[in-house]
């Protein structure tokens, strides 16, 4: 290299001629790059030996989503669920898992009893899409007791808050009648002592089939139900009820439709027509009493203020006024005795 050049180089940053470098050099730059790739492999290993256990302990916990074929599952064995013939969010469902996938697993545990089969504790409208598009179904296993899958099922159907009143008073009187204790269901209902009792009231008060027919009229709430279930202890209200539900007027229905027609028809049998009143005045222009008339009953009903001690009169008198009463009877030609 001149003077010259020297100069440059150090003053005003022009990079002089090159030279080949060095053998020595040559011999670090290749160990170099074979330690580092030697280092990257061991540091994939090493990461993947993690990912491996991480994955192993999802699975020995649950959380790993897996694929499983739908008909290596069982329902649960306390249905949360009412069928409803005309489902237009089921086929949403399917719609919308054939177009995007499944982004929500199901949940399932081991079946207690048979090898290689599962129980499902929530998801099963995704179970029954998935079983109708022929495709696996997307789950998390997880070992569960009885009481454990009872509440995972309440509590992820009341996060999704998409059961209707009367599915979750079925489901705790389900719960109830397969031997449950009470702390379990208020666990698996996120619900009090005095709630739980309404549910299951209600549910015991209005026959299961009847209810089935219904479906989940998702609209109508703890109100209309009781109400619903007090009118059907009434005379005549299951008659006209039973008669309805066998219409096709009722069948083409969707649930609320349904509800709607069977509360009305409760609602309208057991209505008890107004009585009829009428006012008696005294000679002097008082209205000392109020007579009224309904059809099983008339009742008169005194003003103590307007006439003071009448009413005990009166009924000092019902003897001699139903003698009265009989003789007026007797006299017209009918027999009363």
């Amino acid at each position: 290299m001149s003077r010259k050049d020297a100069i440059d180089s150090l003053f005003l940053k022009k990079p002089g001629p090159s030279l080949p470098p060095a053998p020595d050099k040559i011999a670090a730059r290749v160990r170099t790059g074979a330690i580092s790739a030697m280092g990257s492999s061991l540091q994939e290993m090493a990461e993947g030996a993690k990912a491996a256990a991480r994955l192993q302990e999802q699975l020995a916990s649950g959380d790993a989503v897996v694929s499983l074929d739908p008909s290596k599952i069982e329902g649960s064995t306390i249905a949360d669920r009412l069928p409803a013939e005309i489902d237009r969010g089921f086929d949403q469902l399917v719609m919308s898992i054939a177009e995007n996938g499944q982004q929500v697993p199901i949940l399932v545990r081991p079946h207690p009893e048979t090898a290689g089969r599962y129980q499902i504790a929530y998801g099963r409208r995704r179970l029954r899409a998935a079983a109708k598009l022929g495709r696996e179904v997307r789950a998390i296993v997880q070992t569960l007791s009885d009481d454990d899958l009872v509440i995972a099922q309440g509590r992820e159907n009341l996060d999704r808050a998409d059961l209707s009143f009367i599915e979750k008073a079925l489901f705790a009187k389900h719960l109830e009648d397969a031997g449950y204790e009470r702390a379990t269901i208020i666990a698996a209902l996120s619900t009090d002592k005095a709630d739980l009792s309404r549910f299951i009231s209600i549910a015991r008060s209005i026959p299961e089939n009847l209810i089935s027919k219904i479906g989940p009229a998702p609209k109508a709430g703890r109100a209309r139900w009781a109400t619903l279930a007090e009118g059907l202890g009434r005379s005549k209200a299951m008659q006209s009820v039973e008669s309805a539900v066998d219409t096709a007027e009722f069948r083409k229905a969707d649930s609320d439709a349904r509800f709607a027609l069977v509360f009305r028809l409760a609602s309208n049998t057991t209505s008890k027509p107004s009585p009829k009143v009428k006012s008696w005045t005294t000679p002097l222009g008082k209205k000392a009493a109020r007579i009224e008339h309904a059809a099983a009953r008339t009742a008169l009903i005194f003003d103590e203020k307007q006439a003071p001690a009448f009413g005990a009169f009166v009924a000092q008198q019902l003897d001699r006024l139903y003698d009265q009463f009989m003789e007026t009877r007797e006299g017209g030609g009918t027999d009363q005795k």
